[in-house]
């Protein structure tokens, strides 16, 4: 059963993961700097390992679905540290879509709901957009 109680080692996985995703998104401006990116790609995986929980977080990473992303992931921030940040970048993402595809449908439905931004969200060519995105699968 999930527990959606928030506790302090929550309210810290949610912290870490929003500043990884906020240094990784500075590494990108800064011209792929591979010090904030690699920076951003800890925080984020300590992040959701706080968030979710340890046994949680290996189990989603080693779902057999969930081995292209996984790997590409890796190899991804392994060149992102060795010092090719562009290429590394371009396996993270991708990496990042093909694991997080599942969760795409349930953002769309949470940005909808957002007050101000929601209203734009639910335009007619932007949930025409949601709506084919959602019928069609990743086929990477």
């Amino acid at each position: 059963m999930v527990s959606f109680e928030m506790n302090d080692r929550k309210k810290i996985g949610l912290g870490l993961t929003g500043f990884g995703i906020f240094f990784s998104f500075l590494g990108i401006i800064f011209f792929f700097d591979k010090g904030l990116l690699a920076m951003g790609n800890i925080l984020f995986i300590s992040g959701v390992t706080l968030t979710i929980g340890l046994k949680s977080t290996m189990q989603f990473f080693m779902k057999p679905q969930n081995f292209k992303g996984t790997i590409s992931f890796g190899v991804g921030f392994f060149f992102v540290v060795v010092g090719w940040p562009i290429f590394g970048m371009i396996l993270e993402t991708y990496g990042f879509v093909v694991l997080f595809s599942g969760f795409w449908p349930t953002l769309a439905v949470f940005l909808q709901r957002i007050p101000i931004l929601g209203w734009l969200f639910q335009q007619p060519y932007v949930r025409s957009v949601c709506s084919v995105s959602k019928s069609s699968k990743f086929s990477f």
